[in-house]
């Protein structure tokens, strides 16, 4: 048997594999359902009944303001009026009719073109997650169990094994990514079509749901490769979850307070959740509502900081090419006992 349909066996029957995928699709398929629960058609009723939501706030309004204007006379002749109510009364107005919109009390609806992209985020955010997460038990579980000692004795050439097993990890989630994805696509449309709408859905919207798609998976082999590479450094998979943890923690939490305490302006560009959201949605703006950059006509706008996908791509790159570098390196330099 060779050592790569070996290694595709292995992967598929460890237990924890099949249960992680199991749960991952569970909750993409609670997902799925509560976005179908929470969304609905709107036609000529849905419409109807949000114009006479929105008539009845419009009477409301002016009933309201009409009682303020004779509790504004009425406190004005007793002379206790000041403080509390405009030196005029007639400044007492509700809103006009055209300035409440209907659409305010209309249902939520799935919009296709709108809606879809962001569900690509969280697929890939869970999808990374269970990359991880099997990925670090994959090689670490191999360790831990004296496993990788005896592949290597019946292949002796340790990086060939090692990055076999990479490589195996890698194709098993590009399958899983390409299927789910497709069914992911496939229900949300569903969703548009019975609960919303999929107007305006052109070639160049596919496109952008694709390249988000793509840059999705790259997030998905970024976790797989540093989890993956995490635990063949540490020879165990509590290394890796307590490397994430640590980061999840220490880089977000405590960092960010810290950073938050001494004023650092646009400190969210030293978190890493950052770099995630502009990787995603192709940049991330970042705004300093306490200063300002005057425009020509005297407004103050905040200053603002921009992180971009290409900035992201650099960092993740980096970052996974250290990790799986150093899983090399102790590979060939440390001892198999």
């Amino acid at each position: 048997m060779s050592l790569l349909r070996a290694e595709r066996r292995r992967l598929f029957k460890r237990r924890f594999t099949r249960y992680m995928l199991v749960l991952v699709l569970l909750v993409l398929g609670a997902v799925a359902v509560g976005t179908f629960a929470t969304n609905h058609k709107i036609g000529p009723e849905q419409i109807a009944a949000a114009q006479r939501q929105a008539d009845q706030e419009y009477q409301q309004q002016a009933r309201w303001a009409q009682q303020e204007r004779a509790a504004c006379e009425q406190a004005k002749a007793a002379g206790i009026a000041e403080g509390r109510y405009p030196a005029d009364c007639s400044m007492i107005t509700g809103p006009t009719r055209d300035q409440i919109d209907p659409e305010w009390y209309l249902p939520e609806t799935f919009a296709f073109r709108k809606d879809f992209e962001p569900t690509l985020t969280i697929l890939a955010g869970i999808l990374a997650l269970f990359a991880f997460v099997v990925g670090a038990s994959y090689v670490g579980a191999e360790w831990h169990t004296g496993g990788m000692m005896n592949l290597l004795l019946w292949r002796p050439r340790r990086l060939p094994v090692l990055l076999t097993k990479l490589g195996t990890l890698l194709a098993a989630l590009f399958g899983l990514y390409v299927g789910v994805a497709a069914a992911w696509t496939a229900a949300f449309w569903g969703i548009a079509t019975l609960r919303g709408n999929t107007d305006q859905v052109t070639s160049g919207v596919w496109q952008s749901f694709a390249l988000t798609g793509l840059r999705g998976f790259g997030l998905v082999v970024a976790a797989a490769v540093i989890g993956f590479g995490l635990a063949s450094v540490g020879r165990h998979t509590a290394l890796a979850l307590g490397a994430a943890v640590g980061v999840g923690v220490v880089g977000q939490i405590g960092v960010g307070i810290a950073l938050e305490l001494f004023d650092v302006q646009f400190f969210e560009r030293w978190l890493w959740p950052s770099y995630l959201r502009a990787w995603m949605d192709k940049q991330l703006v970042l705004r300093d509502y306490d200063s300002c950059d005057f425009s020509l006509a005297g407004e103050c706008r905040p200053q603002e900081f921009i992180m971009t996908w290409q900035q992201s791509g650099v960092l993740f790159a980096v970052a996974t090419a250290a990790v799986l570098v150093a899983a090399v390196w102790t590979m060939r330099r440390r001892d198999i006992t």
